[in-house]
């Protein structure tokens, strides 16, 4: 499978690395809105190309993974790509999950493609987790706690806001909350009680640091609903301090059985050294399974509910039966 690489950032090499650790899997090209020229990447011979030219390499690519970030890349990226390539992406604004996935179906389908959206591991290996427990104690509650780790998305949004040069966001779970969960008393949460967000960021000389607090506290869908810090710090301290981009979190799932006398807990766990590789190592599994449909005709817009697991293995459904289940 030839695979394409739209954007070249944490989680374009991200992507770079996954796919050396997969044989069936070949790095066709990277395309980038820098100049290619200033691009290095880690793979003889493959081309980096100017995000402007991607039409010329539409007959080339089996699978393209759009690395842009959430808050203003992936809305207009996927569904415009879909409309020539098979794609895979990890939108992670889980309030506008369903218009985007409205917007790329609509133009895979116009166009014969097949598209998978919100793929990684928060949504995507957390969604599924979700899923099972809620097809498995239908009477019961769900609790996602996220961190402790820098969270992508949210430092990207931050980053986007005009004097802003650099930011990281860490994502800490309420301690006592999730003790509660584990221990089976079914509490009764608010987003607020469930996690805290402390930003550190680097303000651009000059910059208004009461307008980006304030715009940051504010963001909806980001930071409004949580306790925000935000504090501000030099570029040295932010390479020095905050170079790394580990994450993690829980899923739980705490139902009853029976007539309710027995009640149990579903807990599962990640804890990443590094957000954008296991994220990519995820996308890379997937995007074999957008591949596989594609083959078959199955085109539009999928999301991690819709694909068999065993299309996600680069070993034969036997093979899987024999050693896996």
């Amino acid at each position: 499978m030839k695979i394409g690489i739209y954007g070249y950032g944490n989680l374009g090499r991200g992507i770079e690395n996954a796919i050396k650790q997969n044989d069936d899997l070949e790095l066709a090209a990277v395309f980038t809105r820098r100049d290619p020229a200033t691009v290095s990447i880690n793979t003889e011979g493959v081309p980096v190309v100017k995000a402007d030219n991607v039409l010329d390499y539409k007959d080339r690519i089996d699978v393209m993974v759009i690395c842009g970030g959430s808050a203003t890349d992936l809305p207009v990226q996927t569904p415009k790509l879909a409309e020539h390539f098979n794609v895979i992406d990890s939108f992670d604004t889980h309030a506008n999950i369903p218009l985007h996935y409205k917007n790329v179906d609509e133009a895979a389908k116009a166009s014969g493609h097949t598209a998978l959206i919100s793929c990684g591991w928060d949504p995507g290996m957390f969604s599924l987790m979700r899923l099972y427990g809620n097809a498995v104690l239908p009477d019961g509650k769900d609790y996602t706690f996220w961190g402790p780790g820098v969270s992508q998305g949210h430092s990207d949004a931050i980053r986007r806001i005009k004097g802003v040069k650099d930011a990281r966001q860490y994502t800490i779970p309420v301690e006592s909350a999730m003790e509660r969960v584990r221990n089976g008393k079914d509490p009764e949460l608010t987003t607020r009680e469930k996690h805290i967000r402390d930003c550190y960021v680097v303000a651009e000389e000059g910059a208004d640091l009461e307008r980006i607090e304030k715009e940051i506290k504010e963001m909806p869908n980001y930071f409004s609903d949580y306790d925000t810090t935000v504090t501000f710090i030099t570029a040295e301290e932010m390479k020095e301090k905050h170079s790394r981009i580990n994450h993690g979190g829980y899923v739980f799932r705490s139902g009853k059985t029976g007539n309710g006398e027995n009640k149990h807990v579903i807990e599962y766990r990640l804890d990443l050294d590094s957000n954008p590789e296991f994220t990519s190592s995820v996308i890379a599994a997937f995007a074999r399974a957008v591949y596989r449909l594609s083959l078959k005709g199955d085109h539009g817009c999928k999301t991690v509910f819709d694909i068999p697991p065993v299309l996600l293995m680069n070993r034969d459904r036997e093979d899987c039966i024999a050693h896996l289940l």
